[in-house]
């Protein structure tokens, strides 16, 4: 008996494998990319309040935002808090339900105004 050589590799198993690492790389990426992974917060081990004047800004669930128990618009709360001693700590108190981008929103107002000891109030777990 004679032996033949081999006229062409065969691919296909190579193009099987490839196309599961595409897959696996393209599902990876976007999951991370999509931030997939949910959340549920806020929440703390801590539930600590300072005794200094704290100013605090609140937003309820339907986003209304609130200083000093009076409903305010965003460039409101900016003339509201420039004449403010910005080395007093400032809280948001927000809603959990709140889009995030509620939250950033006030937080960026409360930074531009030049307040640097900004905290987030959050329940205890317990």
């Amino acid at each position: 008996m004679e032996e033949k050589e081999f006229d062409y590799i065969n691919v296909i198993p190579l193009v099987d494998v490839m196309l599961v690492l595409l897959t696996i790389v393209l599902t990876t990426s976007t999951f991370i990319a999509t931030g997939g992974i949910p959340v549920s917060l806020p929440k703390a081990s801590q539930n600590r309040i300072e005794t200094l004047k704290v100013r605090t800004v609140e937003i309820d669930r339907n986003g209304l935002i609130y200083f000093s128990g009076q409903s305010v618009t965003l460039e409101e709360l900016l003339d509201r808090l420039r004449p403010l001693d910005r080395n007093n700590p400032f809280m948001i108190r927000a809603d959990r339900d709140i889009p995030l981008q509620n939250f950033v929103d006030v937080l960026d107002v409360v930074k531009n105004a030049g307040f640097r000891q900004v905290s987030l109030q959050t329940e205890s777990k317990g």
